[in-house]
C-alpha cells in the first residue's frame, strides 16, 4: 500500500518554469521506481520521466533537455523541474510509484501554460 500526494501545478506563463512535487507514504521501501505522467481530454496517458530506486532516469523525447526529474530519500518525495515550458505541456500530471506487484497514482496536478 503506497499512497501519493501530488502539488506544485498552476497556471504559467510560455517560456517559464514550474516545479512539481510528489510526497510518498505508505510501504516506501515496496517502491522499485517513482515517475510523473501526464494526460490531456481524449488522450492516453503518456510518460514524462521516471527515475529507479537506484537513480536512474528516463524522459519523453518532447521534455528532454527541459525537464528534470529527483528524488530526495529523507523526506520520501520525487520532483520534476520544468522549464522552457511550452503551451503543449499544458496537461494533468500525475505522480506514479511502482512495487513488485503493482502501480499506485495520484490523484493529479493541473498544469496550464498560457499567455
Amino acid at each position: 500500500q503506497v499512497q501519493l500526494v501530488e502539488s506544485g501545478g498552476g497556471l504559467v506563463q510560455p517560456g517559464g518554469s514550474l516545479k512539481l512535487s510528489c510526497a510518498a507514504s505508505g510501504s516506501i521501501d515496496s517502491i522499485i521506481a517513482m515517475g510523473w505522467y501526464r494526460q490531456g481530454p481524449g488522450k492516453q496517458r503518456e510518460l514524462v520521466a521516471r527515475i529507479t530506486s537506484g537513480g536512474s532516469t528516463t524522459y519523453a523525447d518532447s521534455v528532454k533537455g527541459r525537464f528534470t526529474i529527483s528524488r530526495d530519500n529523507a523526506k520520501n518525495t520525487v520532483y520534476l523541474q520544468m522549464n522552457s515550458l511550452k503551451i503543449e505541456d499544458t496537461r494533468a500530471y500525475y505522480c506514479n510509484a511502482v512495487d513488485k506487484d503493482m502501480y499506485y497514482w495520484g490523484k493529479g496536478t493541473l498544469v496550464t501554460v498560457s499567455s
